[in-house]
């Protein structure tokens, strides 16, 4: 009896070690390499593999976004923490983005997916959009800016409500919001217009032009739907990314600004300029290449092993090993953010072989499971408040299309970085390492 209790124990052993190396290391390496091979890596056109992505994160973000409305947990977080209250709705935007460059890429080829992004994620673009709009998880603007949360500067905030209802109203046909979103469109661009510099503060006394630029876009694709013509907008809001709102040692507009003096503080950093430059190019098309060059000069690091886009420039002596809420993790100066992010801002402004190595690299570090899970981004993610903020990041800048014409006669070679090789035999030898001692507890039992 005892004999057979130890068999057993040895046996249950053996079946979660087998399990382990199959769904966590050797499945991921096969879809890895059926990936690596996606044509949408290395033309112009947006990867299968995203359809796939888009799948998998559809199935749960409904019952995610109607959990943290009927919760109401969003009303219980302090200002203190930024994941917790930034992220959930930055998530549905992000996801929202990503459907609708899939809707557009769908009704010009639809071979990759038998039904419309919009058709079969319908409920979870109804569930995004109520997240977005329901005033509890709007708490945490109330407390920096009160009651007026909707008509006062909060631009963060309000640029994100701005996406997502225009969003929602082009993939859904849906105009029950339109009232909000052109009562939003016409206060923040009369406001953004009408102030000394063309900012307007996130938060009390914090200014970031990284959200500055994309709310102008986001202001300008609204103004498509409605019908309403921010051409002069647009073209007066390129104020707030000249003169003293520049990085004197790079060129780019800096992090930070002042949105009372005009003035940037703090240098140029890659998370804000690789979101940025996804955007530029639709408002300012000659200084988005401009900026591309100059972005490419201090912060781009084509490495022997891995290439990337560092966090601060090369040359500025700050610190190469850190963490915080925007950049993510920074290691040996190549920001992950930044990287990530620039995998959106080397497509769109036509940078191909930048684009194949940050995307390559991006999915070999994804360690997708069998399920759909993007195990990497799902674990950098806040699990308890935004769960789906890293996979709808990825999805997002993956799914970014070039704004420029190909050049047919610049000719990219489409290398893969090292890093590429020594991921793949990470999966496949410590996969193997532990399928061999799952076969070897098997082994024992007949010995």
């Amino acid at each position: 009896m005892k004999f057979k209790k130890v068999s057993i124990i040895i046996w249950l052993r053996a079946i979660l070690l087998a399990f382990v190396a199959l769904y966590f290391f050797l499945i991921p390496a096969g879809i890895l390499v059926y990936d690596l091979g996606d044509p949408g890596l290395q033309a112009d056109q947006v990867p299968r593999f995203t359809y796939r992505w888009h799948t998998a994160i559809t199935k749960d973000f409904t019952p995610w976004a109607n959990d943290r409305i009927d919760s109401q947990k969003a009303s219980k977080l302090t200002t203190d923490n930024v994941s917790g209250t930034e992220w959930p709705m930055f998530s549905a935007v992000l996801y929202l983005w990503s459907t609708e460059a899939l809707q557009e890429n769908w009704k010009a080829n639809s071979q990759f997916s038998k039904k419309a992004p919009n058709d079969y994620a319908k409920e979870a673009i109804d569930a995004a959009a109520k997240l977005i709009i329901d005033p509890n998880n709007a708490s945490w603007v109330k407390a920096h800016w009160g009651s007026g949360y909707l008509h006062k500067e909060n631009l963060f905030y309000r640029m994100l409500l701005i996406a997502g209802l225009t969003s929602y109203q082009k993939l859904s046909g849906n105009n029950q919001y339109e009232e909000v979103l052109i009562g939003q469109v016409t206060s923040l661009s009369k406001e953004l217009d009408e102030s000394p510099y063309g900012l307007l503060d996130d938060y009390p006394g914090e200014c970031y032009p990284v959200d500055i630029l994309p709310a102008i876009a986001v202001l300008n694709r609204a103004g498509v739907l409605l019908g309403m013509d921010k051409s002069d907008f647009v073209d007066r809001s390129l104020r707030a990314f000249e003169d003293e709102l520049l990085d004197k040692g790079t060129g780019l507009p800096a992090y930070i600004a002042n949105s009372k003096t005009g003035h940037g503080y703090g240098p140029a950093r890659g998370v804000g300029i690789s979101y940025m430059l996804i955007w530029a190019p639709e408002l300012w098309p000659d200084v988005a290449r401009t900026w591309y060059g100059k972005y490419e000069e201090h912060f781009w690091n084509e490495g022997s092993i891995v290439s990337g886009f560092f966090e601060f420039s090369r040359n500025s002596g700050i610190d190469s090993f850190f963490f915080d809420v925007d950049a993510g993790p920074v290691i040996s100066q190549y920001g992950v953010a930044a990287s990530a992010f620039g995998i959106g801002a080397a497509k769109v402004n036509n940078q191909q072989q930048q684009f194949y190595s940050l995307a390559t690299e991006a999915l070999v570090a994804s360690w997708p499971l069998p399920d759909g899970t993007l195990l990497l981004p799902r674990l950098l993610s806040n699990l308890a408040d935004a769960p789906y903020i890293g996979e709808s990041a990825l999805l997002f800048t993956m799914t970014r299309q070039s704004l420029y014409p190909l050049d047919s006669n610049n000719q990219v070679e489409h290398k893969l970085p090292y890093i590429v090789y020594l991921a793949l035999v990470f999966y496949c030898g410590l996969g193997l390492i532990i399928l061999r001692s799952s076969i070897r507890l098997v082994r024992s039992l007949s010995q």
